[in-house]
């Protein structure tokens, strides 16, 4: 294309981009007007509630960040020209400026290809620095033209540095990461991915697709995202509202589960027991052996008369319902609805009449019908029947070891269950109690990230809450550091009610550099899991191993960090947590800005992240501090070397003093 005509496009195309801004702000503006006056349009106080709420949220959907591309994409089919954004955005009368990335018409822009055009003449893809639309770059598909991955600007938006929060990749997905993403509300997938392959990304811009496609459904049930760590999910709360979702949840399992406040803490060996999935069956042992067979008949006064029930149908009432199956707080309502209804019978039979409301509420409290219940099926919490557990093991016989009673067994029992200390570990036992009184509430998709380091239990609370919905199970069995991480997706999948679910591989990184990758591969052989190398398409980066007297560490990781901080991008010192502290001191002493990865609202670009909550996150430049201290400080230690090594997207730097694990000494 001759220049004149590049700058007559070039220009065409910033037009477009003012003109929807405009058209967008509209929208906004009249979403704003009807917020404002919605109790004057609506016919009822509910009514008016209800507009407020969508059109408040609606508000949200339509708010435009200058520094964020309206559009980033352009699709030519039948001379039409089609752009595609973040979002819908239509003029005054309705005809659409930008399509939004999730419609039917924009897969073609992440699937079209040579060999399949899918009526698509020519793809364009724009180029923006801060908002500013700079270049664009055409691929004619009808004359054979394909760029791919060799794309100049595909690569300049996967390479570019990254500072403050995740970023959504709408402008970089890939027909593989489509093919994800684009998967029926349906379908629970689990995607194993190498670092840098975007499984976190996909999972989010999954659950975006499915709001788009699914609105008012998934309104209703929810969906939800679950992360490791707060330090994760800060990291990466920007990406759906980025995308106009302003009403996604997100948690880490602790506060999903989290009934109580943790005021105890358990040693490792009582831990791991307590995430074994057979305590489901311990629970399930101690409750359900509460009840107890009617052995005498019910005797009831109602003025004049007296009406009786004999011990057999009574036991025949509560066999029936233990049967049926059901939560037992349910079973046990049924079981006096159940009795009531026996004696709702004999009055009808002797009155002709049937009693009242009033009538049934009394017979449901009376003496003789409150002391059957409480003695066949009595009242308790998740809080009592975990306590009474703890408090008395044996229960678990057949089920779990002498030893293994021992380890849980609390040293002191409390006095009550409201004075009763539980730790972290007894969440999952109280949410395991609490799912087997009464049914969790079911979002109608999950998304689970870093989900190689569930336990049985914590998968099992997680599955209360998608019984009735997808998951989307994002993670690397590689990265996998807590002491029950799973080595096969099957067992999680198991225990997380959706067996069937695919296995789906990524293995080709975008975001960390090849050299990265190679050093990070080494040390796979020793990690105890058969998963494929990952592979990366950059082969750019830089990567640097050296060695410092022990003396000498502390001051080479802040010189290290002094020359990361003169090239662009953000920078991590990760080391082992017991250092953190010492390290920060040293960057204070020297006037170095930085923060933890929990200050969500710090702008330093140097961050010190203890080792054990990296996990998802990623840093222009890493600096590993003493790569030996990171492997010692636990069981999984090489596993969390390695997700360490793999959270870096441009330089990486290992300075040690100690010796290096052997896999990655250089030859």
């Amino acid at each position: 294309m001759p220049a004149s005509d590049l700058d007559t496009e070039l220009t065409a195309e910033r037009n477009h981009l003012t003109e929807s801004r405009a058209a967008l702000r509209r929208m906004r503006d009249r979403a704003q007007s009807l917020f404002a006056t919605g109790d004057k349009v609506a016919g009822d106080a509910y009514t008016a509630e209800q507009l407020g709420r969508h059109m408040a949220r609606r508000v949200k959907e339509l708010a435009d960040d200058p520094d964020t591309p309206l559009f980033f994409g352009r699709l030519d089919i039948e001379e039409t020209a089609y752009h595609v954004g973040r979002r819908h955005v239509t003029d005054d009368a309705g005809e659409p400026m930008v399509l939004d990335w999730r419609a039917p018409l924009s897969r073609s822009f992440y699937r079209a290809s040579v060999r399949d055009p899918q009526g698509v003449a020519t793809r364009r893809r724009f180029g923006f620095v801060k908002g500013e639309l700079t270049s664009f770059e055409d691929e004619h598909l009808d004359r054979g033209e394909e760029l791919g991955t060799k794309s100049r600007i595909l690569t300049a938006e996967i390479e570019r540095p990254r500072v403050g929060p995740m970023r959504d990749i709408v402008a970089t997905i890939q027909p593989e990461q489509d093919e994800l993403v684009r998967a029926e509300l349906g379908d629970s997938i689990c995607v194993q991915g190498a670092p840098g392959t975007g499984k976190t990304a996909v999972g989010l811009h999954r659950a975006a697709y499915l709001l788009y496609l699914h609105r008012e459904r998934l309104r209703r049930s929810g969906v939800l995202i679950v992360g490791p760590n707060t330090a994760f999910l800060s990291y990466i709360s920007a990406v759906l509202p980025t995308l106009g979702e302003v009403e996604v949840q997100q948690s880490t399992l602790d506060e999903l589960i989290g009934r109580v406040p943790v005021k105890a803490a358990d040693t490792p060996a009582a831990a791991a027991i307590k995430h074994d999935v057979r305590m489901a069956e311990v629970l399930r042992k101690a409750l359900w052996g509460r009840l107890g067979k009617p052995t005498e008949p019910i005797m009831v006064s109602d003025g004049s008369y007296r009406w009786r029930i004999d011990a057999e149908p009574l036991r025949r009432i509560v066999d029936e319902a233990r049967r049926e199956g059901l939560p037992y707080s349910v079973g046990r309502d049924r079981v006096l609805a159940r009795v009531v209804g026996l004696l709702q019978r004999q009055s009808e039979y002797r009155s002709g009449n049937s009693p009242n409301e009033s009538w049934l509420r009394k017979m449901s409290k009376v003496a003789p019908v409150t002391a059957f219940l409480e003695q066949s099926w009595p009242a308790v919490t998740p809080e009592a029947l975990v306590a009474s557990v703890l408090t008395d093991p044996s229960v678990a016989d057949g089920i779990l070891t002498e030893d293994e009673q021992a380890t849980i067994r609390w040293a002191k029992p409390p006095k009550t269950v409201k004075s009763a200390r539980f730790s972290t570990a007894d969440l999952l036992l109280l949410d395991e109690a609490a799912g087997l009184l009464e049914r969790e509430t079911s979002f109608g998709h999950v998304v689970v990230d870093e989900a190689q380091d569930l336990s049985p239990m914590q998968a099992r609370a997680l599955a209360r809450r998608s019984e009735h919905g997808s998951i989307t199970l994002l993670g690397d069995l590689a990265q996998g550091t807590a002491p029950w991480a799973t080595t096969d997706w099957r067992d999680i999948l198991g225990h997380l009610g959706k067996p069937d679910a695919p296995v789906v591989p990524l293995t080709v990184g975008f975001r960390v550099p090849e050299a990265v990758v190679m050093l990070a591969n080494r040390l796979l052989p020793a990690l105890g899991v058969n998963v494929p190398e990952a592979v990366s398409l950059r082969r750019d980066g830089d990567l640097a191993v050296v060695e410092a007297e022990p003396d000498d560490l502390d001051a080479r990781t802040l010189a290290e960090v002094t020359a990361a901080l003169g090239h662009e991008g953000s920078v991590a010192v990760i080391a082992a947590d017991a250092a953190v502290e010492r390290l920060r001191g040293h960057l204070t002493a020297a006037g170095v800005e930085h923060a933890t990865p929990d200050d969500v609202e710090a702008e330093a670009r140097v961050t010190v992240v203890p080792a054990t909550i990296v996990k998802g996150l990623e840093y222009d430049h890493v600096i590993v501090h003493e790569p030996a201290d990171i492997v010692a400080a636990e069981p999984k230690g090489l596993n969390r070397l390695y997700v360490v090594l793999t959270r870096a997207v441009t330089r990486l730097s290992v300075l040690h003093a100690k010796p290096l694990p052997d896999a990655l000494r250089i030859m």
